[in-house]
């Protein structure tokens, strides 16, 4: 009995590790796709969407595995501020990604595309592939299975900040914002699927404390930002797009990769141009319809008459691709009723409205593999168009009694907005600014053009040439580059080069933001907002049209019935109508012409400016401060009365200190503050000890500080009453913040630190010897003697007083900068 009793035990001990038949715990039941998304509404498409109403959940089939798609996220409605940045079909950024599978686990992943290795070799891929990181962007578990078809619940990937709202608006300094999920949801009407790509948007709803004054004066409610997002995911393009080699004299952004697989003896990174694709029917004729023609749409809220300039403004781009040989390879059309906006497949130019003027834009969406445009995306900012009609009402004193409203100013108005349309389609076609096309003869539509405004014979305002009609000379170049479809036996890359030499010969090159920007920058002939051949001669001409302008201002300028006051909106554009063309003669003084000249192509790759065109500028800038520019007549001065009520002071007037009376020294001190700061530059005072030190005949810093001295605190014009000479002290003493703010500028050279510290001892000196006349003289003179000593004696504890700032400016109207618009 007891050998049983053992044998029993053991018997019982073996059978307790033989292991069970494995049977699924409930949680771990894998359910068909087919069950799990019955009585769910289905969208067929790219990837399968189902909707479940009954929790507001949204599904996602996934049959295409580690296979590469495009994911977009985008922006369909904006809050409405141009200073935050958040519009109406602003574009996120393209991602090329894939799903992968692991167990029960599905990753949504994006490979690395700046580092390759174009290769046959797969173990030189691989070794590139597992040096650089790779980012996952989503990950989830499978819900269902069916072979290899997966279904997943994406809403928390669509239901997340992805376009970064909230930190936008903590950016800008506008609250602290937190998405809440408990007031978002899909938006159904625009959660689509098409067999290319499937289409989804949500709204979302922000909420914060603390809303700063551009939320306030948009959003209903500031705690409660709602607004929607987008999600694309887009299939790839064939491999039928043939890449463009990109060419720095071409006028094209692209994109740019590392290629390990390259010979020792070439360059590893790889430059592309961004263009459409496009090919001629019949590559070999002189004139070709295209295989498949470019066909941008235009936004059906844009009214009347702006959408149809805005038609014809981007349609002149069919100009330029019929002189690289297309027909009718490029087109406008109204957007069909109920098309999706943010449907890739549109080319769009859409109407965007803000609160305030602000920016237009061209973007669009690039296969980062090869710089094929997939979709152009045009923002064009409603309010600029009534920024135009402004300075046509400043200029024109139209209102006049018992007489029809000059039509002069809508014609201006709506030839700017084709020329605006023409500039944004162009960035959507790949092509960069070119801010020296204004100097040969406005030869494109990629520069900022300035209103031309002239003089009749009559010595009336003339806008009829205010801006250029058709694309421009340089543009025809740029299309040619970018899209000419060779015949077969042509070697393209010599007939791309021959393209741009051609241009050259005639004088059509580029030049771009980096020549044009910077305050500092230096070539003479490159700016945004200028106008005429030579930069000083057009200044010049300009102080001519500004002066016929403000002899005329009156009360004509602004219509019957407005409030007075609102003069000052009139009176600040044409105020400062030369602020451009200074920016642009400034770049004279202490200037160098230069190209992007590549060695073999003939281009003199630097050219000094000569010492008398030097001193032809500085001689044309110090006149945009002398008494006789700043004065404003008295009459001007005595129909403007403090702002009506209702009609609050806004960033468009004149900085005021005079308790809301209209300040006229303010808008001399603007204005002097900006001729003086571009004279005294620290990167524009830097060459001119260089050009100095390498040619004695050349303007040095110290000359150009001792005219600008001379023509200030030590003129001898007497001014013609007490009002300029005061405006002469508001000049000098803009002159003297400056001239002190270089001397302590830390990113400044020595030697121009010492100059100007040197400068600052002289001036001391001769105020100690000079005879000031004039308590308000003596004064100015007592105060600047004191700021010098304190600069000299105790320099680290000095605050300089800023001079005044102009009020914004571009486009024309509203300074930014790094957005402007660019790509």
């Amino acid at each position: 009995m007891k050998n049983l009793s053992y044998l029993i035990l053991l018997f019982t001990l073996q059978l307790a590790f033989i292991p069970a038949k494995s049977q699924p715990r409930p949680d771990e039941k894998t359910s068909t796709i087919a069950s799990k998304t019955a009585g769910l509404k289905k969208m067929p498409g790219f990837f399968n969407l189902y909707w479940e109403e009954k929790t507001g959940k949204l599904y996602l089939e996934i049959d295409k595995w580690d296979t590469e798609f495009l994911y977009v996220n985008s922006l369909p409605t904006g809050i409405g501020s141009n200073d935050i940045g958040l519009d109406r079909g602003q574009l996120g950024t393209e991602r090329i990604v894939k799903f992968q599978k692991t167990g029960p686990k599905v990753l949504l992943l994006q490979p690395n595309y700046t580092f390759r290795a174009i290769s046959n070799n797969a173990d030189e891929k691989r070794a590139v592939e597992e040096s650089f990181a790779q980012s996952v962007l989503w990950g989830t578990e499978v819900l269902a299975l069916e072979g290899e078809r997966a279904l997943v619940d994406i809403t928390s990937f669509c239901l997340r900040d992805a376009h970064n709202v909230s930190g936008t608006i903590k950016n800008t300094k506008q609250g602290n914002y937190v998405l809440d999920a408990t007031r978002s949801a899909f938006h159904l009407p625009r959660t689509k699927c098409f067999p290319q790509n499937s289409e989804i948007e949500v709204t979302l709803t922000f909420t914060g404390s603390d809303p700063g004054n551009y939320v306030r004066s948009t959003v209903p409610t500031p705690e409660a930002i709602t607004i929607r997002q987008h999600h694309s995911f887009v299939q790839l393009p064939d491999n039928g797009f043939k890449p463009r080699a990109f060419d720095p004299r071409s006028g094209y952004f692209g994109i740019s990769y590392m290629d390990y697989a390259t010979p020792i003896s070439e360059p590893i990174v790889k430059r592309l141009i961004a263009r459409h694709r496009l090919q001629k029917k019949n590559p070999g004729a002189a004139l070709s319809e295209a295989v498949e023609p470019i066909v941008y749409y235009m936004d059906r809220g844009a009214p009347e008459p702006i959408r149809t300039a805005l038609m014809e403004g981007a349609s002149w781009w069919n100009q330029a691709f019929e002189a690289a040989g297309y027909k009718n390879a490029f087109r406008v059309e109204l957007m069909p009723e109920g098309a999706d906006p943010m449907d890739v497949r549109y080319n769009l130019i859409q109407w965007v409205h803000r609160s305030t003027r602000g920016w237009s834009y061209g973007g669009g969406v690039i296969d980062p593999r090869t710089g094929e445009i997939i979709k152009g995306h045009v923002t064009l900012g409603s309010l600029r168009v009534r920024q135009d009609f402004l300075i046509a009402e400043g200029l024109l004193a139209p209102y006049e009694d018992g007489k029809p409203v000059s039509p002069e100013m809508e014609k201006m108005a709506l030839a700017r907005l084709r020329q605006l349309a023409a500039h944004e389609v162009g960035h959507t076609l790949g092509i960069s600014h070119n801010y020296i096309a204004s100097t040969a003869n406005r030869g494109s539509v990629m520069d900022y053009p300035h209103p031309l405004v002239k003089l009749s014979k009559e010595g009336n305002i003339d806008l009829s040439d205010a801006y250029a009609d058709g694309i421009g000379t340089w543009d025809k170049t740029a299309i040619a580059y970018g899209y000419q479809d060779f015949g077969s036996g042509t070697e393209e890359k010599a007939a791309l080069n021959k393209i741009l030499a051609d241009a050259i010969k005639q004088g059509n090159i580029f030049l771009t933001d980096q020549d044009a920007r910077p305050a500092g920058s230096a070539h003479p002939a490159t700016h945004l907002w200028d106008n005429g051949g030579n930069a000083i001669d057009e200044l010049n001409r300009m102080m001519q049209v500004r002066q016929v302008a403000l002899s005329r201002f009156s009360e004509k300028n602004i219509r019957q019935g407005m409030p007075m006051s609102t003069l000052e909106e009139v009176l600040v554009p044409l105020y400062m109508s030369h602020r451009y063309q200074v920016e642009a003669a400034a770049k004279v003084l202490g200037g160098i012409n230069y190209t992007y000249a590549m060695r073999g192509d003939g281009q003199k790759p630097l050219e000094m400016i000569s010492p008398e065109e030097n001193r032809k500028a500085l001689e044309a800038l110090l006149a945009t401060i002398s008494p006789e520019a700043l004065v404003l007549p008295e009459k001007i001065l005595m129909l403007i009365p403090p702002r009506a009520f209702g009609y609050d002071r806004t960033r468009e007037l004149f900085p005021n200190r005079t308790g809301g009376t209209f300040d006229a020294f303010s808008a001399a001190e603007v204005a002097a503050n900006h001729t003086v700061g571009l004279l005294l530059n620290p990167e524009r005072a830097a060459r001119l000890i260089e050009y100095k030190a390498r040619n004695e005949k050349y303007i040095g810093l110290s000359e150009v500080i001792d005219q600008l001295l001379a023509s200030t605190w030590k003129s001898n014009q007497k001014p013609k009453s007490d009002y300029e000479a005061e405006v002469q002290r508001t000049v000098g003493n803009v002159v003297l913040q400056h001239l002190m703010t270089l001397s302590l500028n830390k990113e400044a050279p020595a030697q121009v630190r010492a100059i100007a510290f040197m400068k600052l001892s002289e001036l001391r000196e001769w105020l100690l010897n000079s005879a000031a006349k004039g308590e308000s003289q003596q004064a100015q003179v007592v105060y600047a003697l004191y700021q010098i000593k304190r600069l000299q004696e105790n320099p680290e504890e000095l605050k300089i007083p800023e001079p005044l700032a102009p009020p914004p400016g571009q486009p024309i109207g509203m300074n930014d900068p790094s957005l402007s618009c660019d790509w």
